[in-house]
C-alpha cells in the first residue's frame, strides 16, 4: 500500500525548500513574466520525470550509490550554477549603466522561452540531492518490493511532480506581483546582483557538499 499520509507532508517540504530552482523560477517570474517563468518549470519538470523514470527502471539506486557518476552529476551542477550566477552579475553590471530610475519591464529573452527552459532543465538534471531524493524517497512510500512496485513508484513520482508544480507556480505568483509593479533598471540590477550572490553561493555550497559519501 502507498503511504500517502507520509509521502505529501514530506515532499510538499522539500519542495517550499527555497534552492536553485525555486529562485531561477522567481527570478524569471521577476524578469520575463508568469507565462515565461511557467514554461522554466515545464523544464525542471522535465527533467524531475527523467529522475523519476531512472529509479522506475531501477538505475536510479545504482547511479546513487556510484560515487564516480554522483561526483560527475555534482560538478557538472555547480558549473552551471556558476554559470548563471556570472550571467546574472553581468545583467546587474549591464543594469547599473543603464539610465537610472528608467522603467524596465519585464521583456522576453532573445531566444523566447526556451533559454528558460533549458536553464531550469539543466539545473534540476545536474543536481545530485535530486536523484538522491528520488531514489530515497519514492520507494520508501511505496510499500512492500514485488510486482506492481514500479508501478507505484512511478504514480508516486507523479504526485510528487504536481505538489513541486503548485509551490513553483507560489514561487512565481511572488515573482510576477514584484515585477508587475513596474520595477526600474536600479531594482532590476540589484535583484541581478542578488540572484548571481545566490546563484554562486549554491554552487560553492554545492561544491563543498561530499555527495559521493551519503
Amino acid at each position: 500500500m502507498i503511504n500517502w499520509v507520509g509521502l505529501v507532508p514530506a515532499a510538499l517540504l522539500v519542495s517550499l525548500i527555497p534552492g536553485a530552482n525555486q529562485l531561477l523560477g522567481l527570478s524569471n517570474a521577476v524578469r520575463h513574466g508568469t507565462m515565461a517563468a511557467l514554461a522554466g518549470i515545464g523544464g525542471r519538470l522535465a527533467a524531475f520525470v527523467v529522475l523519476v523514470g531512472l529509479v522506475v527502471a531501477g538505475l536510479g539506486a545504482t547511479l546513487a550509490a556510484s560515487a564516480t557518476a554522483l561526483t560527475v552529476i555534482k560538478w557538472v551542477g555547480v558549473g552551471y550554477l556558476a554559470w548563471l550566477g556570472i550571467s546574472s552579475l553581468r545583467q546587474a553590471r549591464q543594469a547599473r549603466q543603464a539610465l537610472s530610475g528608467a522603467e524596465a519591464p519585464p521583456a522576453p529573452s532573445g531566444g523566447g522561452v526556451w533559454p528558460l527552459v533549458g536553464n531550469e532543465f539543466v539545473v534540476a538534471i545536474s543536481n545530485p540531492k535530486a536523484l538522491l531524493l528520488f531514489a530515497a524517497l519514492l520507494p520508501q512510500f511505496a510499500g512492500e518490493p514485488g510486482p506492481g512496485a514500479d508501478l507505484r513508484i512511478a504514480l508516486l513520482g507523479a504526485v510528487y511532480l504536481g505538489i513541486e508544480l503548485l509551490v513553483g507556480l507560489g514561487y512565481i505568483t511572488i515573482g510576477s506581483r514584484i515585477g508587475a509593479t513596474g520595477i526600474s533598471a536600479r531594482t532590476r540590477g540589484r535583484i541581478d546582483l542578488g540572484s548571481g550572490i545566490c546563484f554562486l553561493g549554491l554552487a560553492g555550497l554545492l561544491a563543498a557538499e561530499d555527495v559521493a559519501s551519503r
